[in-house]
């Protein structure tokens, strides 16, 4: 059981259910990429949309991760910042990262992109309207 937020490793995977009282404490993946500050995903958001409609493009992204994290216990944003002309949001997993990407194109449109690193742990995705 992760002792930050209590998502429980059971038959081969992390899920949310109820564990032992007694259960060993480990934290899970998601908590300890958190912790380190080390994302499997970063999704770029740029242009003068962005700009205009952060507050909504962040309760859209956040939206996605509750849907996603219900099912999902390892999927979760770590954090959602600006960087010069951009927001940046980072994610523990890298699906998670490509479901915001799908989910804004679906819903504004504009150019997507993903780029996998070479070893495929890591997912960049830009968005920009």
């Amino acid at each position: 059981m992760c002792p930050d937020c209590g998502a429980v490793f059971r038959e081969g995977r992390w899920q949310w259910a109820a564990g032992p009282a007694d259960a060993p404490r480990q934290a899970c993946p998601a908590c300890r990429r958190i912790a380190d500050g080390y994302p499997a995903g970063r999704l770029t958001l740029t242009g003068d949309f962005v700009a205009a409609h952060r507050d909504e493009i962040v309760r859209l992204a956040r939206n996605v991760e509750a849907r996603e994290k219900e099912a999902h216990a390892l999927k979760r944003i770590i954090g959602v910042n600006r960087e010069e002309e951009a927001v940046v949001v980072t994610t523990t997993d890298m699906q998670l990262a490509r479901a915001i990407g799908e989910a804004l194109a679906s819903s504004y449109q504009g150019e997507l992109d993903y780029h996998y690193d070479e070893g495929g742990s890591f997912l960049r995705v830009r968005w920009s309207r």
